[in-house]
This record gives structure tokens, C-alpha cells and sequence, in this order.
């Protein structure tokens, strides 16, 4: 094995209280070097395995296989959430050199012959009836990572899979640093005459940024979230908005880190690879392993959707332009830097509702005692700050899980404010996840939050808008579902489930803002302590349809141009182009020229959903549906929240998803419950009430 120092950390199991990362006693250093010793400590594990003299069996086969690798998981299962979270240049230039070894190395698992061998033996030969349904998922998922990934090939193609594995896994880290780095590098300074119809937290957090950068009487906006997007929804100046708009929307197109050659390479390696394992493309490829099933399945969704959503955003759309050219006095042509802005205001003038009106009633820390609050009436659990914990930024905290017992649970580390050093968007993950160890003791997972929402001012504590009090319970969704795990198989555990199952708990969670019970528990005002008022929560579920044709075809826009990128069967010539065709159905507003989705499309090319972003719609379905049961029943009703809990939050990838939903739900989902809460359908019990 490499030589490792004696004093990594990494070398052993964490000497801390519960497990916690002991941050402050390792560098950037100190990652390669342990990712090198785990790498050849586990390829003795898998080589122990194949020279066992003994015929496979499920224990000494795919048991002994599921538990190789934990000083290789220690250390990567750190190493990704810091990058993706405080990445400087020294750990991203790390990233690109252990990158092709850990691919190396999967490959070194995935066609291994011998392991192989006996794998596919015990598939084949053992009596399936004498193992639990557990080990019946952990068998199947073993087998079929195998056969998903070339261990059925020979000779030249072998080969090829590795080399296309490699070559997928170095364009798909490429392409997420290129998002990253090129993010950072634009500003648009502004003075007074440009900050027109900006509300103080907007101006404030503006000011201090150009503060920051050594110049008093200037504006900086970027294009961070809690940046670009209060600017696009209250800026006056039209012109300013499409300046910030273009910016945005030509990032990574050209220059040093233009991705629109690498995308093209991308998406056809993941073609070349899904055509050599035998499916038609690289979408028939991952819908084998999820809920959808197939191509077919995904289209007629997105469809479904794109047809009952596409009548009500042609009349939302119309009366928005009647309502932007009565404004300005003059004939207003709607563009894609346009919609927030009016959409605003004219949720303003029918609603007398905006974000200002809302900010002083979500102060981030009174929204972290509502949110955790939540947990802690529908789950009995407890979030207890560890003041002792090592965090790998000041502004991270991190917190004890106990249940209502005192038995502990879990850790949660909150990430809450943008900076250089982090990708945009938000994002759960975990740094331990849990398992039953060799020695039957439960290993409680470690998860972490991050998000990138209003940092406080000179003068103002950190106000939240209605979107990232949504983001904070969305997150808080998937850290439960990672919390709450109670299986025996760590890669069967918590999140690791079908990506289209995955976001039902995230969604789930969102259903309760706009819950007057939920509300009441923490939306305080955060100077006089007051709860927000009726009229406030009134007017939150009244506008609460508003928009929604809008956002639903912007996410199929998103979930058709994913699938356009995997169903290719031959390289893309012209990017520009193929997404042009590709969502020429659910087009909103004309193409600004020069402006593509693709080329920053981190979700797909880097983030993991490829030819899976039309989960997010398929949860919906599933978080409606779900949600529509604890309306029936109370949305604090003990008893649906322990079988929400027990059949989806704690049981992972334990049986199939589709099971665990009926078991929870008594039936399979339908679209009905998600068009009525979006008011495109009226929802039967509303017909009733109506006779």
C-alpha cells in the first residue's frame, strides 16, 4: 500500500464524539494521500473476496462486497461535500487528479472477472425465498451494478467501457468547475441612478458587497441567487435587467471555460456507453433503474403535464402583457428578463403580496427553529446546537439529533450563505451515512444542508424570502429522509433510492408553508415578536396558484432538454440549436441570441440527474398525492406522519419505491391531486362542495 502519514486523520475511524469530522485537524494535503491508501486498501478487501476458497454465498459474497471500502468512503464521503461547498483552486486542482484513479478504481470493481463471477454465482444459485426482503434488494442492486456496468463484457469492448467510464467521469468534473469558476467572474457595478425600485435588503446587501470590495459609494450585483434574483424580480430599469439576464444566461459559452465542445463530448460518451451495455441511449440506460421505467413513461409525464399547464400560461401570460403595458403606458412585448419583474407586481397589485412584506416574518434563525420544529411534531426528533463541533467554515453550524427518548440520531451541519468557494443552488449531502456495522452496531448518518440565502446586513439580521424559507424546508426534506435511515445496508440507506423517489420527502416538505398551523409555530416579526398576521397567511394561499402554469413549463423545459441530451444516437453539431428544437413546445418567451441553458445545466452534466430531471415533476405527482393524504387526515396527524415516516423516511432503497408509496398511501399516485393544488383542475371534493 501507499505510504501515509501516521497523523491523517483519515487513517482510522474519526476519534470524536459521535463520529463528528474532525475538521480542524487536516488539510487540503492530507485528501490525496488517504484517497491513495483507501483505493488500494479496498482492492485488497475485493481481492480477499475473489480468493476466498469457499462457493459464494450471500454473506461472504455480497455481504463481505457491501462492507469493503470504509477507509475509501471516509475520506471521499468528506473530500465531495467540501468540494462542492469550499472549494479553493488547491482542492479542485486535487479533485482532477484523484478523479481518474477512483474511476480506476470502480472500474477495477465493476469488471473485475473473478468478483464477477462469483456475484453473478450467487445471483443465479441462491434460494432467494430464504433471504429477507432486504438482502433481496441488496442482492438485485449488487448483480444489476455489475451487469449496468460492463462486467458482461469482453476483450475490446471491456476496454472501451473504461476508457469511456474515465473519460465520462473527467468531463462531468470539468464541467461542474467551469460553472463554478466562471459564476465568480462576473459583476455589474452600479451607482444611485441604477438601483431604481430595489427594496432596502436588496440595495443594503448590494452596498456591502461593493463595501467589500474597497469602493463606498458603488453597487455590486453578481450573479449569486440572493443577488440576481431580487435584482431580475424589482429593478426598474428594463435595461439593466437584460444586461444582468444575458450575463447570466451566456455563461460558459465561451473563453476558458466554455462547455458547449465538452457537452457535446459528454452527452455522446454517454451514448457510446449505454449503445456498448446494449440499450438504444444513455436515458433507456438509467430509466431501467428508476420508477418511470422507460423513455416512453417519462415523455407521456412530461407531456400530460405540458398539455393540461400550456392553456392556463397562454391566458396568465396574455393578462401579464395587458398588465406590463398598462403599466409602463405603452405597448410591453414580454421577454424572458421581463417575467419576474411583472410577475411581482402583478402578484403585488392582485395580492398586495411580495417578498418585502414577508422578509420580516422569516428571520433565518426564527425559520430554523420552524423548520426543525417540523421535525420535531411530525417525527419526535430534536436538533440541540453542538457548540464543540469542528465546522469546516465559520458561518456552518452543526447540530445533535436525539428522538423524544434521548436516543441519539443523527448530525446536521447548517450551510446557509453564498461565497466564492461554493457552488450555486442548494444542496443536501452526507458526510456519514447509516449502516449496521460488522459488529451489529447502528452507524447514525452525518448529513449537511447548504444553501446560498440573503446573508444579514450591517444592520439586519438575515431576512429569507418566501423561495429560500421553501429552498431551507426542501433540503430539510432530503437531511430527514438521510437522518431518519434505519437499514442494515449502507449503499440500501436513506437517500440512495431510485433519483425519482428521491425528492418525494424534499417536496413533501415544502406542502407546509403555506400551512396557517406551520406558520404560526415561527413566522414572528423580527423586531416586535408579533406572528404574522391573518391577512399575511390569507394572502400566502390565495396567491399560492399564482404563477404556477409558469413554473411548472419552465421545469418541463428543463426536463425535456434533459431528455433530448440522453435519447441522442449521434453527436450533437450545434448546441444552440438542438435545444432550440428540443423545446420548441414549451418555448415562453423568444431566445435572446447567444443565450443556452446547456452550457450551465450543472444538474445534468455534473450534478447527477442525468436523464433524471424530470424526477422533479414525478415527485411532485408523488408529493401532491402524498400531501392530499395528511390534509384528510390532519396535517399533524400522528399516525400518518409515523407511516410517512416509517414506510418512506426510514426504509431507503430497502423495496421497491412504488411499494413503499402504496404501503404509505394505499394506492398508486395520480396527477389529479397536483393539478388541483395548482389550480388547473378543480379537486373532486371541491366539485362536491359545489352541488
Amino acid at each position: 500500500m501507499s505510504l501515509m502519514n501516521a497523523d491523517n486523520v483519515f487513517l482510522s475511524e474519526f476519534k470524536t464524539l459521535n463520529g463528528m469530522i474532525p475538521f480542524d485537524y487536516f488539510t487540503n494535503k492530507d485528501f490525496e494521500p488517504a484517497i491513495d491508501f483507501g483505493i488500494e486498501k479496498a482492492k485488497a478487501e475485493v481481492q480477499a473476496i475473489v480468493d476466498n476458497p469457499e462457493k459464494p454465498t450471500f454473506d461472504n459474497t455480497i455481504v463481505a462486497l457491501e462492507r469493503t471500502g470504509e477507509d475509501l468512503n471516509r475520506v471521499i464521503n468528506v473530500f465531495y461535500p467540501l468540494l462542492s461547498a469550499n472549494a479553493d483552486d488547491e482542492l479542485m486542482e486535487i479533485s482532477q487528479r484523484v478523479s481518474p484513479k477512483l474511476s480506476e478504481y470502480g472500474n477495477f470493481i465493476s469488471l473485475h472477472e473473478g468478483l464477477w463471477k462469483r456475484v453473478k454465482y450467487v445471483y443465479e444459485n441462491c434460494d432467494k425465498n430464504t433471504l429477507c426482503t432486504e438482502d433481496q434488494m441488496l442482492l438485485e442492486k449488487t448483480y444489476q451494478s455489475f451487469a449496468r456496468n460492463g462486467a458482461n463484457l469482453e476483450g475490446a469492448d471491456r476496454e472501451k467501457y473504461r476508457e469511456l467510464s474515465t473519460k465520462i467521469s473527467q468531463l462531468s468534473l470539468k464541467f461542474g468547475q467551469n460553472v463554478l469558476k466562471e459564476l465568480n467572474t462576473y459583476e455589474m457595478w452600479l451607482t444611485a441612478d441604477d438601483v431604481d425600485g430595489l427594496p432596502e435588503s436588496a440595495l443594503q446587501a448590494a452596498k456591502d458587497a461593493a463595501k467589500a470590495k474597497g469602493k463606498e459609494d458603488a453597487y455590486l450585483i453578481t450573479l449569486q441567487a440572493p443577488s440576481y434574483s431580487p435584482f431580475m424580480k424589482y429593478s426598474s430599469r428594463r435595461d439593466l435587467r437584460e444586461k444582468l439576464y444575458m450575463m447570466y444566461n451566456k455563461r460558459n459559452t465561451q473563453g476558458e471555460y466554455n462547455n458547449l465542445e465538452l457537452i457535446k463530448e459528454l452527452s455522446f460518451a454517454r451514448y457510446e456507453m449505454a449503445k456498448l451495455l446494449g440499450y438504444d441511449n444513455y436515458a433507456d440506460y438509467v430509466l431501467r433503474r428508476r420508477m418511470a421505467e422507460n423513455v416512453d413513461n417519462v415523455y407521456n409525464l412530461l407531456y400530460q403535464l405540458r398539455d393540461a399547464y400550456t392553456p392556463v400560461l397562454k391566458k396568465d401570460l396574455k393578462e401579464l402583457e395587458k398588465f406590463a403595458s398598462e403599466l409602463e403606458g405603452k405597448k410591453i412585448k414580454l421577454e424572458a428578463w421581463d417575467y419576474s419583474y411583472y410577475y411581482n407586481k402583478l402578484k403585488d397589485s392582485k395580492y398586495a403580496l411580495n417578498d418585502e412584506l414577508l422578509r420580516p416574518y422569516f428571520e433565518l434563525s426564527n425559520v430554523m427553529k420552524g423548520v426543525f420544529g417540523l421535525a420535531t411534531r411530525l417525527y419526535g426528533l430534536n436538533f440541540t446546537q453542538n457548540f464543540n463541533a469542528q465546522v469546516f467554515n465559520p458561518e456552518v453550524k452543526a447540530f445533535d439529533v436525539t428522538d423524544n427518548d434521548g436516543n441519539f440520531i443523527g448530525i446536521i451541519y447548517t450551510d446557509f450563505f453564498p461565497r466564492s468557494t461554493k457552488r450555486s443552488g442548494a444542496w443536501m449531502t452526507n458526510f456519514r451515512e447509516q449502516r449496521i456495522d460488522a459488529h451489529g452496531n447502528n452507524i447514525r448518518p452525518i448529513v449537511t444542508i447548504t444553501m446560498n440565502f440573503t446573508r444579514p446586513t450591517a444592520d439586519k439580521p438575515s431576512l429569507l424570502t418566501y423561495s429560500e424559507v421553501e429552498t431551507f424546508l426542501h433540503e430539510f426534506g432530503h437531511a430527514l429522509h438521510g437522518l431518519l435511515a434505519n437499514t442494515r445496508y449502507e449503499s440500501l440507506s436513506g437517500t440512495n433510492v431510485y433519483r425519482d423517489f428521491v425528492e418525494l420527502p424534499s417536496q413533501f416538505n415544502e406542502n407546509y408553508l403555506s400551512q396557517k398551523e406551520f406558520l404560526d409555530s415561527f413566522a414572528k416579526h423580527y423586531i416586535t415578536g408579533e406572528s404574522m398576521p391573518q391577512e399575511l397567511i390569507d394572502k400566502i394561499q390565495a396567491s399560492s396558484q399564482f404563477g404556477a402554469a409558469y413554473a411548472c413549463i419552465r421545469q418541463l423545459n428543463f426536463g425535456l432538454l434533459d431528455m433530448a441530451w440522453h435519447t441522442i444516437t449521434a453527436k450533437v453539431d450545434d448546441p444552440f440549436a438542438f435545444e432550440a428544437e428540443a423545446l420548441k413546445t414549451v418555448k415562453i418567451f423568444d431566445v435572446a441570441p447567444g443565450t443556452i441553458i446547456s452550457s450551465q445545466f450543472s444538474h445534468i452534466f455534473s450534478g447527477g440527474y442525468a436523464a433524471g430531471y424530470y424526477g422533479y415533476k414525478w415527485a411532485e405527482v408523488l408529493d401532491a398525492d402524498a400531501f392530499a393524504k395528511f390534509k384528510e387526515e390532519g396535517i399533524f396527524n400522528a399516525a400518518t406522519a409515523r407511516s410517512f415516516k416509517e414506510n418512506i423516511l426510514m426504509k431507503g432503497s430497502t423495496e421497491h419505491p412504488m411499494t413503499l408509496y402504496k404501503r404509505f398511501r394505499g394506492s398508486e399516485p395520480t396527477i389529479d391531486a397536483l393539478l388541483a393544488r395548482d389550480g388547473i383542475k378543480v379537486s373532486k371534493s371541491k366539485k362536491k362542495s359545489k352541488k
